[in-house]
């Protein structure tokens, strides 16, 4: 029997259901937020097409929607971290965190 085809980013699935969908990191200050939200975020990031500034007003919007600011080339800078570290989860729970500035 034939095999679907699979996306080839479907071979991290499984670590986007283990991360806790707890509220608020441990230092407080932003939010943990939910798998489903990390898994529609990194499918905007991996469009085709899409170019690193254009990932950064994807990561900006993301966090802009929940009430957070963020510095444009930061957003660049994070942009290229998660990309280089494979956009796991925690990966681009690190690098939100990092980004985000409590209004």
């Amino acid at each position: 029997m034939k095999q679907p085809n699979r996306n080839p980013f479907d071979v991290q699935v499984s670590n986007w259901t283990e991360l806790e969908e707890t509220t608020m990191t441990p230092n407080g200050k932003v939010e943990r937020f939910a798998a489903s939200e990390l898994a529609t975020l990194r499918n905007e990031l991996m469009q085709s097409g899409i170019d690193m500034w254009q990932a950064a007003e994807v990561l900006s919007a993301f966090l802009a929607g929940r009430g957070y600011g963020v510095i444009p080339e930061q957003a660049r800078d994070a942009v290229l971290r998660i990309e280089n570290a494979g956009c796991t989860p925690e990966c681009m729970q690190t690098e939100l965190e990092q980004l985000a500035l409590v209004m």
